[in-house]
């Protein structure tokens, strides 16, 4: 199979092209700045390009571009670019997938979609639900619109948080913790949507892969902990106490909304779509988790 990958430079993307390519296929990743190897090609989203010939012989397309979310406050400046370095590389892939007759779109989206369900147990099926997330995700999955309507199978991908030994959240929780300053933030009871790297690109692998998979598909841990459970398997992990608290409201003093959304709310995201189609977790549970990533 041959696979067009957007943001491969990424966490994800880096360790979902050595996947493809120990698996034998092709990669071909997409770059905005001038090709400098031969599996590179250039595209400029916002003025809607796509290098000449970029798409020849394609047999998949997957996009996980965007900017990141974190650090610093949600202005409405900010929000902007957030929104604007999804939707748009997304529409720009979409259309392309829909002209040249690709058959998959795997799209990057995410469990904010859901919004703060609170303690209930969430799925593909569960309503969307409120706050900056959530609206950014329906627009950036409803941008592949085109690529559905043109009969493509398109799989959006509501990722969690994603854990790694090296970079993403773990590079900043795990020192903290190994100094003995890990602890819940705020009352802990919000729900961490949690996955190990490995099934965050296994999951994608098995989504381009296997032809039942289409629509939204939660990549999420198949046992979601809250945030206080999360803290005390982390220090657990890096044999040392986790016994602070950072306050909910030093937390929106310091970055307002961004930390609302992104540390006090949760999600008890279910990976229902996956299961049912027979995907096999490689770290089922949290301790394996981060047995992986420390």
């Amino acid at each position: 199979m041959r696979v067009l990958i957007a943001g491969a430079s990424g966490l994800i993307g880096t360790s979902l092209t050595t996947r493809l390519r120990r698996s034998g296929h092709e990669v071909v990743r997409l770059v905005r700045r001038e090709e400098r190897a031969a599996d590179e090609r250039r595209w400029d989203p916002p003025a809607g390009e796509i290098a000449d010939g970029a798409l020849d012989g394609v047999d998949a397309v997957v996009n996980l571009a965007g900017a990141p979310l974190l650090p610093g406050r949600w202005s409405a400046a900010r929000k902007q670019v957030l929104l604007d370095s999804r939707v748009e590389p997304t529409e720009v892939l979409a259309e392309a997938v829909a002209e040249h007759g690709i058959p998959v779109l795997v799209n990057a989206s995410a469990v904010g979609y859901y919004g703060d369900p609170g303690p209930s147990l969430v799925d593909e099926t569960s309503p969307v639900g409120r706050g900056f997330l959530a609206e950014l995700c329906t627009a950036w999955e409803g941008a592949t619109e085109s690529a559905a309507t043109a009969g493509a199978r398109v799989v959006r991908i509501r990722t969690g948080l994603v854990l790694a030994r090296k970079g993403g959240l773990m590079d900043v929780l795990r020192p903290l913790f190994r100094l003995g300053l890990g602890g819940k933030l705020g009352d802990g009871k919000q729900y961490m949507p949690w996955i190990s790297l490995d099934d965050e690109v296994g999951a994608i692998v098995f989504a381009l892969e296997n032809e039942t998979l289409s629509g939204a598909v939660n990549l999420s841990g198949p046992q979601p902990a809250t945030n206080a459970a999360f803290t005390k398997a982390l220090g657990r992990a890096v044999h040392r106490p986790a016994i602070w608290q950072v306050p909910g409201f030093a937390m929106k003093i310091a970055l307002g909304q961004a930390a609302e959304e992104m540390a006090l709310f949760g999600q008890r995201a279910m990976p229902r779509a996956l299961e049912e189609a027979g995907y096999a977790f490689r770290h089922p549970t949290l301790e394996d988790a981060l047995a992986a990533a420390t």
